[in-house]
């Protein structure tokens, strides 16, 4: 009864509803969102008593594990072109927003006091700038004690959703970037040492002195983390938190998006911070136990209608009124019983 007044939207079906009533759902995928997730997971099961089991393995892995149906839904902070959705039975939808940031550990370096610009973001992690003292950093960061210690870099050593935006971004603003390395969830990484996870990056960093590393917020303000400021599209150097990832999909179009396939790097606005993403949910549109797929809908627009609180306490963004409507439009037409074709969502 308590879950029925908590979810206002109808999850149906007949014969089926008996059998939704008692499932735990799983799922797979990125380290960017897993500590909202958690947070939502742990909240959840407090009010309804079902769980929400996530595992941070990495955006590749989730979606491995959604294409092999090891798991009720995937997420990957890399969304998928609507042909590769269509290749495996797939949809896809956005379920919170945040923001990669450039992590140090330099003695006397506070969170927030380096800037960095694009360029000499790639030209670090492409071994170019070897040294903090190097006139390119030196020349932005007036006034900041800078050693002539060596950098070192610290990766992924995973498929990943925040390599994907972190290199999309680098490759949006440094054309040697782009042409070298490229974009992916996993690249041919230049330099570095490599961490598995947002945690395994952030334990590198924490540990080596004179490190960079590219990390999800919640991660590098759990761990008290020194990031750095970033100069957007505009010129101006940002602070990441909840308002400049909200400023970044100010011009977000998801309703004209084929298969809500959005990238949310680089974008113009004076607040935008550059690198802003989605994480998305990944599901099959045929499920072939459609009571698993309601628990986690139900999960999810729990979610959406509860979570924004938590999310913003956490520097996330939870998405807009408008773009869950366009979700559970799209829960309503694509995800469907896979004996009989009967829409679970309406």
């Amino acid at each position: 009864m308590l879950l029925k007044k908590l979810i206002t939207g109808t999850l149906l079906f007949g014969a089926m509803a008996a059998t939704t009533m008692a499932q735990d759902i799983t799922g797979a995928g990125a380290t960017f969102p897993y500590p909202i997730y958690s947070k939502w997971a742990e909240d959840y099961k407090k009010v309804t008593g079902f769980s929400m089991n996530y595992q941070s393995i990495g955006s590749g892995g989730g979606i491995k594990q959604i294409q092999a149906k090891t798991v009720d839904f995937g997420a990957s902070d890399m969304p998928l072109t609507k042909e590769q959705l269509d290749k495996d039975g797939l949809v896809q939808f956005p379920a919170i927003v945040g923001g990669v940031v450039l992590v140090v550990n330099i003695e006397g370096v506070k969170p927030g006091e380096m800037k960095l610009t694009g360029p000499v973001a790639a030209d670090i992690f492409l071994g170019k700038v070897k040294t903090w003292n190097d006139p390119a950093i030196a020349a932005l960061n007036t006034g900041l004690k800078l050693p002539a210690d060596p950098i070192t870099v610290v990766r992924r050593s995973d498929g990943s959703g925040t390599t994907f935006l972190f290199t999309d971004y680098l490759a949006k603003v440094s054309p040697e970037w782009k042409t070298k390395v490229g974009t992916g969830t996993a690249v041919a990484w230049p330099e570095g040492v490599g961490g598995k996870g947002n945690e395994g990056v952030s334990a590198y960093v924490q540990r080596i002195k004179g490190s960079i590393g590219y990390v999800e917020y919640a991660y590098a303000k759990k761990n008290k983390m020194s990031h750095t400021a970033l100069k957007n599209k505009d010129g101006n150097f940002i602070q990441p938190d909840d308002l400049t990832f909200q400023a970044a999909t100010a011009n977000a179009d998801w309703a004209s998006a084929p298969g809500m396939f959005l990238v949310l790097t680089d974008q113009p606005g004076k607040e935008s911070y550059p690198i802003s993403g989605a994480s998305f949910i990944l599901m099959h549109k045929s499920q072939d136990k459609p009571e698993k797929a309601v628990a986690a809908l139900k999960f999810f627009d729990w979610a959406f209608k509860t979570g924004a609180k938590s999310a913003a306490e956490m520097d996330y963004v939870a998405m807009p009124d408008k773009t869950v409507k366009l979700i559970h439009e799209m829960w309503k037409r694509d995800i469907k019983s896979a004996s009989g074709g009967t829409p679970i969502y309406r």
